[in-house]
């Protein structure tokens, strides 16, 4: 026993754990000694320990290929077991090896918290592996589990027996006339800790009410619903609104899923801004996967925002803000990541909105409130964030105000469009979206939607959102720089994703609703007149085709050294296929830009 404590002790991280604990640990540890070949883990089989290399050699094999080597001092398993999800990974015996086998440290130490396991090299960018693409479409009636079903007034006992013999993790509970949802983790959170007795009703754990979906939106949107919302459990409805069945977590199986998953609860569950820290440096091996695993490159823009969010959420609550904390207040996220279509190396653009005297819990001291927000955003960038270089960031003072300082602003705008940075000031307002408090983070776009535009701010609007326009001279060749770093390339954000979102952001200021990632603008945009079916195709299908090229792009460039800006293309990159959609993309939003000029004013709704 004394040469297993001296082993751990040395390795990480059991290093981190003090005398007692590391001495807790290895009694309950069982040596076990696997010949040359032999399976140490199963792929898909929950596992109920970790592993630590003693001596020898463990493969881990993805699709039959050995795609990892765990050497002495190593560990797997920590993954899976601590987030209760089945490796879809084999484990085995690369040579005679020697393991010790740990069950889960959370039942057995004083401090487990002292353990931060990561994963090594090549697992770190494959959390989880083995995904075919297309995997993330499937049918939610593919996946979803039989319900069981309990009153609010049985008691706790009694559903946590029910649930076990049926094999299921969850239960739905009936209160009134409304659903909600007790799981295994709320037994294990607030029975075994005695905040609830086991014959207490179960509707004094249930949350209500349960957070559904419907059926038709598939494995992709059960994804996205569950990391918007932190949970790991869906009701899924049917097409009349009644409960299915229920999806978790573990029943989306491919790695486009759990990648996703497993990071956004190594964000739920960090201690300190290091911890969050870490969990954030998985973001690019997770874009990386899900990219080559053939998601749309939208659906990646939309996990790459929920994950963003849960961060920038997290560092909220890991620090103390006391001027924040006197105040109603709500955090409010711009730009690309508002509309949920950030690119990998986007910047983080937020602004601030505190309540007005006498609705607020205190009385709001704006440089105090704008000093703990660029506290924040501090904590933000050591998660590995870049803040927006142009300021448009919550401790500058033109992007933090009370509520009624942004109204007024906003109208302002609109009412003088001439006026110093108005239309871009109203831009950003359009592409907004809160974090906290949404309600009175929603203040942002109230004037967006109210029915003071005027046909001089639209005009205005529309002519600064027409700046931007496809390069095209690119009908017989590339339009590229001529000078400079980037001699010889083609910018692809200002030439190619930017007129087609300005578009669609003053089609979301024309109609109203400034809500919606920039392909919903466009449909809506369809079904109020203000553009055609085909215009709408053409910008929506140009939007997708351009995003997934930057994306893909970024995801394959790394971060930093002498590679060049992934956003500038040079023609002799691209392939002819690739080539002359590009350009005929180019030519055709063009065209849809000319006719709103000349027909804006037809368009605008009654």
């Amino acid at each position: 026993m004394r040469e297993f404590e001296e082993f751990l002790g040395a390795q990480a991280p059991f290093d981190a754990l003090d005398a007692e604990d590391l001495g807790r640990l290895v009694a309950h540890a069982e040596v076990e000694y696997f010949a040359t070949g032999a399976t140490v883990v199963a792929e898909g089989v929950p596992l109920r320990h970790l592993w630590v290399v003693r001596t020898g050699a463990l493969e881990v094999v993805e699709a039959g290929a050995a795609v990892d080597l765990l050497g002495p001092g190593d560990t797997f398993g920590a993954v899976w077991l601590l987030s209760g999800l089945a490796p879809p990974l084999l484990v085995r015996a690369g040579e005679d090896s020697l393991c010790l086998r740990i069950p889960d440290p959370r039942t057995l130490l004083a401090h487990p918290e002292r353990l931060r396991f990561t994963a090594s090299g090549r697992a770190r960018a494959r959390l989880v592996a083995g995904a075919g693409a297309g995997r993330a479409d499937q049918p939610l009636h593919r996946l979803v589990r039989p319900i069981v079903w309990c009153a609010g007034t049985d008691r706790v006992r009694d559903v946590a027996e029910r649930i076990g013999a049926a094999g299921q993790s969850c239960a739905l509970v009936r209160i009134g006339p409304e659903i909600g949802i007790v799981t295994d983790a709320d037994f294990r959170r607030r029975v075994a800790t005695g905040e609830a007795g086991p014959d207490s009703p179960v509707a004094a754990l249930a949350t209500v009410p349960a957070l559904g979906i419907e059926e038709a939106a598939g494995q992709a949107g059960a994804l996205l619903r569950m990391l918007e919302r932190g949970v790991h459990h869906l009701v899924v409805n049917d097409a009349a609104g009644n409960a299915a069945g229920v999806l978790r977590a573990v029943d989306l199986a491919g790695a486009e899923v759990r990648d996703p998953l497993l990071i956004r609860s190594a964000i739920d569950e960090a201690r300190s801004v290091d911890e969050l820290a870490a969990a954030c440096r998985l973001l690019p091996a997770m874009l990386r996967e899900l990219d080559a695993a053939g998601l749309p490159a939208t659906h990646i823009g939309a996990v790459h925002a929920a994950v963003i969010d849960a961060a920038l959420r997290r560092v909220l609550r890991l620090q103390e803000h006391p001027a924040l904390g006197g105040v109603r207040h709500s955090w409010v996220v711009l730009g690309s990541l508002a509309r949920r279509e950030p690119l990998p190396r986007s910047d983080v653009d937020t602004a601030l909105i505190w309540a007005d005297p006498p609705g607020a819990a205190g009385t709001a001291d704006p440089a105090a409130l704008r000093t703990e927000a660029r506290e924040v955003l501090r904590a933000l960038q050591h998660c590995g964030f870049t803040l927006c270089a142009n300021g448009a960031n919550a401790h500058n003072p033109v992007f933090s105000r009370a509520r009624a300082d942004w109204i007024a602003a906003a109208r302002g705008w609109q009412h003088d469009p001439t006026q110093d940075n108005a239309l871009l000031l109203s831009a950003m307002v359009a592409d907004s979206r809160p974090l906290t408090d949404p309600a009175l983070g929603a203040s942002l776009t109230e004037s967006i939607r109210s029915h003071t535009r005027t046909s001089q701010f639209l005009r205005a609007l529309l002519d600064e959102a027409l700046c931007w326009r496809p390069p095209i001279g690119f009908v017989r060749d590339f339009v590229v720089q001529h000078s400079g770093e980037h001699r010889g390339r083609l910018d692809l954000k200002p030439g190619g994703l930017t007129p087609i979102v300005a578009l669609a952001r003053w089609i979301a200021i024309a109609a109203g609703d400034a809500g919606g990632t920039t392909v919903e603008r466009l449909r809506r945009g369809a079904a109020l007149g203000l553009l055609t079916a085909d215009e709408t195709d053409t910008l929506a299908g140009g939007f997708e085709s351009i995003y997934h090229l930057l994306l893909r792009r970024e995801t394959r460039t790394p971060p930093a050294g002498p590679a060049p800006d992934p956003t500038f293309i040079a023609p002799g990159e691209l392939d002819t296929l690739t080539r002359r959609h590009l350009r005929e993309t180019f030519r055709a939003v063009a065209l849809v830009q000319a006719r709103v000029d000349r027909t804006w004013l037809q368009r605008l709704p009654g």
